[in-house]
């Protein structure tokens, strides 16, 4: 008859390397989010007319236009190049975060290739 319960095999180690593995990514994680927070990206669109700067916590903290940009005439048109420049700029913050992120799952892959092998699911 097969016993139940436990883990056979040493697992309830492998657990416990398991653990500090994962504690030790939650503080690289929180880390490199603190990292990613103090960092500044800014964009700039329309020949360099409209500068964008926003914080890795994806705050838009600077905007700068250049005087030519400004044409009373033609408001939709630097409203435009502000959207854009503002989306290049998160999007460049969403590129330092998954390259920042993907650094931590690449580590992750070599300590726990072989976890999937011996789970039924």
């Amino acid at each position: 008859m097969a016993k139940r319960g436990g883990f056979p095999g040493g697992m309830p180690g492998n657990m416990n390397n398991l653990m500090k593995q994962a504690q030790r990514m939650q503080r690289q994680m929180e880390e490199q989010q603190k990292e990613l927070e103090e960092k500044e990206f800014t964009a700039s669109v329309g020949g360099g007319v409209v500068k964008v700067t926003v914080s890795g916590k994806r705050e838009v903290t600077n905007v700068e236009l250049a005087e030519e940009a400004v044409d009373p005439d033609d408001i939709e048109t630097l409203q435009d190049l502000i959207v854009a420049a503002v989306n290049e700029a998160m999007r460049q913050v969403d590129e330092a975060s998954s390259q920042s992120m993907g650094k931590l799952a690449g580590g992750l892959g070599g300590s726990l290739g072989g976890l999937g092998g011996g789970f039924p699911f």
